[in-house]
């Protein structure tokens, strides 16, 4: 039996043929476009996100605060509120403008729960990098402040981190003559008649 030919496939075949693999590329594209777009950050989304925890007001309260804790699974005074508060540029505890809301979170690409849960790692992360750690420690000093009374000043509070990096855990390098402040000249005495009583 003489073997067969093979058809030779119409001008039209080979358009459909195309056009199917066309539209099935497109369906893929689309579709991936489709996702990235969820993805991408989205001010609308984000700006809905703010007030469902601001309810009309344009900042989130200690109720809001609250309810946003809890979304986010973090305890209000768990220290990733003090990094997202830093990121946000927030000016007082306990509350997020919509500005520093839009800022913040812009600055972070996250514009709903999910997308900040999967960003609380990151934020946990930076307080191991020593230059974010003071900047973050120096920011807490005016953000934790809730009344114009001090009892320690910024410098002071700047030098406690300082004597907290440099100085020994037994205080055997601590110069009583170096430019501590006498806060911390009073520390160390305490700390060391307390050790021999």
């Amino acid at each position: 039996m003489p073997p067969r030919k093979k058809r030779r496939p119409a001008s039209g075949d080979d358009l459909s043929a195309k056009k199917s693999r066309h539209d099935s590329m497109f369906r893929k594209y689309d579709s991936t476009r489709i996702k990235t777009e969820e993805e991408a950050f989205s001010s609308k989304r984000c700006l809905e996100w703010f007030y469902e925890y601001a309810g009309t007001d344009d900042v989130v309260g200690p109720e809001g605060m609250e309810k946003f804790c809890e979304d986010i699974g973090v305890e209000p005074e768990n220290v990733v509120m003090l990094v997202l508060a830093w990121k946000l540029d927030a000016q007082n505890m306990g509350y997020f403008t919509l500005q520093e809301w839009l800022k913040g979170m812009t600055s972070l690409q996250c514009d709903t729960t999910e997308k900040l849960r999967n960003t609380l790692e990151y934020l946990r992360s930076l307080l191991n990098d020593s230059t974010n750690f003071k900047l973050i420690y120096r920011y807490a000093f005016d953000f934790a402040r809730q009344s114009k009374y001090k009892v320690i000043n910024k410098d002071q509070w700047c030098n406690v981190l300082e004597f907290s990096r440099t100085i020994n855990l037994d205080l055997s390098n601590y110069d009583e003559d170096g430019a501590w402040p006498v806060l911390l000249d009073e520390f160390v005495e305490w700390y060391k008649d307390k050790q021999m009583s």
